[in-house]
C-alpha cells in the first residue's frame, strides 16, 4: 500500500513540472506548447513540442511573444 501511495505522489509531482506555453506569432497565430520552447542559436529557430506531442520549429523572427500559461 505504501508503494502505491509513493508512486502516486511521484507521478503527481512530475506532472506539476511541465508547463504549457503560448507562442504568439507576428501574423496573429497562437500556438500552444507543452513545455518551454528552446531557441536553437545555430538555426535561429525555436524548437518545441506542440499540444499533440509532435516536435515543431518556428523561426525566431516570426515570434512576437512567448507566455507561460
Amino acid at each position: 500500500m505504501k508503494k502505491i501511495l509513493l508512486a502516486a505522489c511521484c507521478l503527481l509531482s512530475l506532472t506539476g513540472c511541465s508547463s504549457e506555453y503560448i507562442i504568439a506569432t507576428t501574423d496573429g497565430q497562437l500556438i500552444t506548447t507543452s513545455g518551454k520552447p528552446k531557441l536553437d542559436k545555430d538555426t535561429d529557430m525555436y524548437r518545441f513540442e506542440d499540444s499533440e506531442g509532435r516536435d515543431q520549429q518556428i523561426q525566431k523572427a516570426t515570434v512576437k511573444q512567448i507566455l507561460e500559461r
